[in-house]
């Protein structure tokens, strides 16, 4: 597992890149495989890069191809999110993580740089972006032109605005604060954030803050007429040279930007004059306004002259330019190596990397958020590439789960029907698949009909199964994808879109059994809420199960969650909490809690309790307060069938939820029931869980 960081900020000019440059360079001492990823870039310059990126793979030599580094532009992101394709952005975003997360020992992960301006749009989306991406952040404020009581107060709304979305945050970094003020902001920084939170006071450096000529001449789209070589110059000031010279020499200030009228020649020489002199400031450039160049004589007379002065020559008059060169922001980039170590060397000084380094490579979160979920099930899936039947293969949502789960090659397919009829249906819908690629048996008339009549007869002989019974049952689409995974002519099974669910899984009771030391069949569901995954079981099966098949409920849904990535704290559901209630149905609870326990001693469970306190930390610090799963548990067992099917289908419609499942556990081989008010998606996600337990099986 890599470690990663999400550097974030809320505004504009935070000074974010040298955070960036400073962690970079701390994670190159720990490992040389080091990524890089923006998931929103600014618009690419005219060499097709974005600067920001392009600076920090060129200064660290970092053995990454561009193309991976970033996601989206800022244009695409919100043409996409416009359009409401805000899940899209997100599991694109993950894609491009992963695939730098599955290469590199550690991973920095820059949010955007509030440069668009839509900073509100902004903050959702990097709030949105590090959520799904389960990694901690840091954040990044700057005391630039702020008052101390407003900058302290913009940094606990940026940490809140993270903790309420669930994001962890392992430190806080004040940039740009002015001298006199470093002591203050740190006492009242440490006031206002938990103990555990790192917190860095970086001091304003001017150098840094000042843009440079290039970037002068980037934004005004200006032309080099001298001293190019000169470009990487640092702006101090700048002023209009609009009067006499002998009043404007006592104007210049070190490292100021001279902005004159081009065909000013007495400003520009004395300009020039005055950078050469021991008894004047250096200029850092010179402006020419309105389109002026001068005149010959005076350009001869430059030429002539030893400087280091880049002179620049813009369109616009000279109240408009000074106005936007009022507004160009300094970044760092490729070419600017002292902006580069002297950021570098600022983190050093003043922002504590060793502490960082523990909390980065010591943090672990517990979190797993319906993206991450979604994209784990698929990129598991297809890892373990298995063969799944779909026994319902005329129905037109399984013909379309079916096309998509080809075009993605995520398992190997085999449909159970006739193929004259499923293609006929292909064509009226209008759905692109290549049969040809699919396994199609029609069990009305299979080549494994004998065998598996033959297989079925032995199996059920016993329970006085005849021959004719045996033949005909094998012409039954769930008993024959039954009979392909007994034959292991196929992984595992997904029905039900048309069939019942004791039609679904009476032939796997019967066939496929449960596993060593389980008596009991039963079911979970993922419930994909808005900030994390839950598990909830029974709500498919069992109707009403006693306390001993309670307890194998609740293990079996626990050793399911730990194996879709979910950390299992189980919660036995009931009417009230702990030792309080009593009747019937919570001794019953009860019972199952302590039979779970006895049976898997490291389990971490906790029952009776009731819904609220099992998942709002507020309500369980009142009515359990010394439990080590109230508030959080991840998976909630329900003490009847009737209480878990309503409650699922209650939160599923209320919330938006999505419900993928129900997901049987306990069989030997993995066969999964189907609602047969069942949508594509959910189709698609059933397929996928039922190949990632295949290869568990």
């Amino acid at each position: 597992m890599s470690k990663a960081i999400y550097i974030a900020t809320v505004e504009s000019d935070s000074g974010k890149s040298l955070i960036s440059l400073g962690i970079l360079r701390m994670m190159l001492t720990k490992s040389a495989k080091v990524g890089y990823f923006r998931p929103i870039i600014n618009e690419i310059n005219a060499d097709g890069y974005d600067e920001h990126t392009n600076t920090a793979i060129n200064f660290f030599n970092l053995e990454i191809d561009y193309k991976d580094c970033y996601a989206y532009t800022q244009n695409e992101v919100v043409e996409l999110l416009s359009e409401g394709q805000e899940d899209e952005v997100i599991h694109h975003v993950i894609k491009k993580y992963k695939k730098l997360e599955a290469n590199y020992d550690y991973v920095l992960v820059e949010g955007t740089d509030f440069s668009s301006g839509g900073s509100f749009t902004e903050l959702d989306v990097n709030l949105m972006i590090a959520k799904n991406l389960n990694i901690p952040a840091l954040i990044v404020g700057s005391g630039n032109g702020k008052k101390k009581k407003d900058f302290i107060n913009t940094m606990q709304l940026s940490y809140n605005a993270f903790i309420q979305k669930e994001v962890d945050v392992i430190g806080i970094i004040a940039n740009k604060i002015e001298e006199d003020e470093v002591d203050y902001i740190r006492q009242e920084l440490i006031k206002s954030f938990p103990n555990k939170l790192q917190i860095d006071i970086i001091p304003k450096v001017d150098f840094l803050a000042f843009p440079t000529v290039k970037e002068v001449v980037k934004a005004l789209n200006g032309r080099i007429l001298f001293g190019e070589q000169f470009l990487d110059n640092a702006i101090g000031s700048y002023s209009t040279g609009a009067m006499q010279l002998r009043n404007y020499l006592t104007r210049i200030k070190e490292n100021a930007l001279v902005i004159t009228p081009g065909d000013r020649a007495d400003i520009i020489l004395g300009a020039l004059q005055a950078n050469a002199s021991k008894n004047y400031p250096k200029i850092a450039g010179i402006i020419l306004t309105g389109t002026l160049i001068p005149e010959e004589s005076i350009i001869k007379l430059i030429e002539g002259v030893q400087s280091t002065v880049p002179i620049i020559s813009v369109d616009g008059g000279t109240f408009n330019i000074s106005n936007k060169i009022g507004g160009v922001k300094s970044k760092i980039y490729a070419t600017h190596n002292k902006k580069i170590l002297l950021s570098l060397d600022t983190f050093d000084k003043f922002v504590n990397a060793e502490g960082l380094t523990n909390i980065l490579t010591s943090h672990q979160s517990v979190r797993m958020t319906p993206s991450m979920f979604q994209y784990n099930l698929l990129q598991k899936a297809r890892i373990y590439k298995k063969h799944i039947v779909l026994p319902e293969g005329d129905d037109e949502r399984i013909i379309r789960a079916a096309a998509r789960l080809q075009l993605l090659d995520i398992v190997d397919l085999t449909l159970l029907g006739d193929r004259n009829t499923i293609q006929l249906k292909c064509d009226q819908l209008g759905i692109q698949i290549d049969l040809d690629k699919l396994n199609i048996l029609n069990p009305e008339d299979s080549i494994h009909n004998k065998d598996f009549a033959n297989t079925l007869f032995e199996a059920r002989k016993h329970k006085g199964m005849t021959e004719t019974t045996a033949v005909d049952l094998t012409r039954d689409v769930s008993y024959f994808g039954t009979l392909m995974i007994l034959n292991g002519l196929a992984d595992g099974m997904v029905s039900g879109a048309v069939h019942t669910t004791m039609h679904t899984i009476k032939p796997a009771l019967q066939l496929i059994k449960t596993k060593p030391g389980v008596s009991v069949v039963s079911s979970v569901f993922f419930m994909c809420l808005s900030d994390r995954v839950s598990v909830m079981g029974d709500c498919a099966v069992n109707p009403n199960p006693n306390a001993e098949q309670l307890s194998e409920i609740a293990i079996s849904s626990a050793a399911s969650a730990e194996a879709f990535g979910i950390p299992a704290k189980v919660a036995m559901l009931s009417y009230s909490s702990g030792s309080s209630g009593k009747g019937e149905e919570v001794e019953k609870v009860r019972k199952a809690t302590e039979l779970a326990k006895a049976k898997n001693p490291d389990l971490k469970i906790e029952g009776p309790i009731q819904y609220d306190a099992a998942v709002d930390m507020s309500v369980a610090k009142t009515k359990m307060p010394d439990s080590k799963v109230a508030g959080q548990a991840s998976v909630l067992i329900f003490p009847d069938l009737n209480t878990g099917n309503n409650t699922y289908k209650a939160i599923q419609r209320e919330t938006g939820a999505l419900a993928i499942g129900p997901m049987l556990q306990g069989l030997n081989k993995p066969v999964n029931d189907l609602s047969r008010g069942c949508t594509v998606d959910d189709i698609f996600n059933t397929v996928l869980l039922t190949a990632i337990q295949a290869n568990q099986n």
